[in-house]
């Protein structure tokens, strides 16, 4: 028995094994509603290089273009090896840069929606009042 409750400790599993399957079905849900979960930003970086790479070498072009697509495959193979060694040694600085380009992003944001607000209100030096715009008719 738990001295604190005065109930058998079994109780207490139960209850976090309910939990777990609570979670593990929700967690399966989303799966299932909106796919899988994003990775880590190296991840993406890494899935974002192989994307590329595949759609630079499978562009049809003339004949002329064909020989030298041996060249482009070689080149975007560089690319990857030195994209690897950067994501492999420091996968948490990607995630530090993306948490900074959100943050950046809702800063932009911010910034213009306080703009538009501005505007729509009529904002400063609009002397004919809010919500209005002055039209000069010859």
């Amino acid at each position: 028995m738990s001295e604190a409750t005065g109930r058998p400790a079994a109780e207490s599993d139960a209850w976090a094994e309910a939990c777990a399957e609570d979670l593990a079905a929700e967690r399966a849900r989303r799966r299932a509603q909106y796919g899988p979960p994003p990775g880590s930003a190296a991840e993406e970086l890494r899935k974002l290089v192989d994307a590329v790479a595949g759609k630079v070498t499978s562009l049809p072009g003339p004949l002329a273009a064909l020989a030298a697509q041996g060249a482009l495959q070689q080149l975007v193979q560089r690319a990857k090896e030195a994209v690897e060694p950067v994501v492999e040694r420091n996968p948490e600085v990607f995630d530090h840069l993306a948490a900074a380009g959100n943050e950046l992003l809702a800063a932009y944001r911010s910034a213009v929606e306080k703009s538009e607000r501005r505007w729509s209100q009529g904002g400063e030096g609009n002397e004919d009042g809010p919500g209005s715009e002055r039209i000069d008719v010859d």
